[in-house]
C-alpha cells in the first residue's frame, strides 16, 4: 500500500463542500505496476478496497467473454425471472463449453469450439469422437435413412 488518502472533488467554480472520496495507491509486485483506486467507501480498509477492485475486474472480463462468445446483446424478457433465466443459461453454456474443451484431445479455442458446435447441431455423430478429431467426415447419411425407413415400414 503506497497511499491511502481522503480527497475532495470540487465542481467548476464551486466554493464550499465537494464530494469526499478516498484515493488508494497500491503497488503490484507481480505486474510491477502501480494501481490507483478512487472509492466513496470511507470506512473499509484500504486492502479490502484493493481486493474488491481486483476481483471486480475479473468479473468484468468474464462477462465480457460471455457477451462476445454467446453474442448476448440484449435480454429476451424484462421481468426479473426472464433476465435471471437468460443469465443462468449463459453461465451453464459457458461451463459446458469449458468442460468440453478440457475433455477434448484436440486443442480448441472456446470461440472455435462454439462456432463449430453450432454448425454440427443437426449432424448425428459421437460428441467425444468429434471433439478429439473434428475434421473426420460425419457418418454416411444413407445408413441413417435406411434405418429410419425400416422403422416406419
Amino acid at each position: 500500500m503506497l497511499r491511502d488518502e481522503e480527497i475532495t472533488l470540487l465542481g467548476c467554480g464551486q466554493i464550499g463542500e465537494g464530494l469526499r472520496l478516498r484515493r488508494i495507491e497500491v503497488w503490484d509486485e507481480e505486474k510491477q505496476e502501480t494501481f490507483i483506486f478512487v472509492s466513496n467507501h470511507l470506512r473499509l480498509a484500504a486492502s479490502t478496497i484493493d481486493r474488491i477492485y481486483r476481483d471486480r475486474w475479473q468479473i468484468e472480463t468474464f462477462f465480457k467473454s460471455l457477451k462476445q462468445l454467446l453474442k448476448i446483446k440484449t435480454f429476451v424478457g424484462t421481468t426479473e425471472n426472464a433476465v435471471m433465466t437468460q443469465i443462468w443459461t449463459a453461465l451453464i453454456v459457458m461451463l459446458l463449453l469449458r468442460w468440453l474443451k478440457l475433455k477434448a484431445r484436440y486443442s480448441w479455442s472456446l470461440s472455435n469450439l462454439l462456432a463449430l458446435l453450432r454448425q454440427q447441431l443437426f449432424v448425428y455423430r459421437d460428441l467425444h469422437e468429434w471433439l478429439d478429431d473434428p475434421f473426420k467426415a460425419p457418418p454416411a447419411v444413407i445408413e441413417m435413412e435406411a434405418q429410419l425407413a425400416l422403422e416406419f415400414v
